[in-house]
């Protein structure tokens, strides 16, 4: 497009100036506008069309270069959603399958133990042994649970 846009200015420039030299060479009637200045002025317009010409075809490469950095953003945004989504998605599918049962074995094991060993064998917060009413804190044996009414 820019290759035929200078080939059109110049050969605009060449008959400008084989125009201009025309006029020269004939001279300057007094009355109405001579052939050679009609193709001066016709140069002149050629020219100037080419100029505006010259900078559409400017302006449309720019904005062909927005348009593609524009694409580019755009692109890399549905490839961040798309990683987001797939992060949540594999966030959601262990939350389903394992969240659950994480931590209910170690309270099932207490009642096991407290089960199966009864009162004497049941194990207070240090691990030692203690008789029914243990506080828990030392081990230790305490004072009876009060009777509940």
């Amino acid at each position: 497009m820019e290759g035929l846009i200078t080939k059109t200015s110049k050969l605009v420039v060449l008959a400008a100036g084989a125009a201009l030299a025309l006029t020269f060479a004939v001279g300057c009637s007094s009355g109405a506008v001579d052939p050679a200045q009609r193709a001066v002025n016709a140069a002149n317009k050629a020219d100037q069309a080419a100029s505006r010409a010259e900078a559409a075809a400017t302006k449309a490469q720019q904005s062909a270069a927005q348009a593609q950095a524009a694409a580019s953003r755009v692109e890399q945004a549905a490839s961040d959603a798309k990683a987001a989504a797939d992060r949540a998605e594999a966030i959601a599918a262990k939350t389903m399958a394992g969240g659950h049962h994480a931590g209910g074995g170690h309270h099932r094991h207490h009642h096991r133990a407290a089960a199966e060993g009864g009162p004497e064998g049941a194990t207070g917060a240090t691990g030692a042994t203690g008789e029914t009413g243990a506080t828990g804190a030392t081990g230790a044996p305490g004072a009876p649970a009060p009777a509940t009414p």
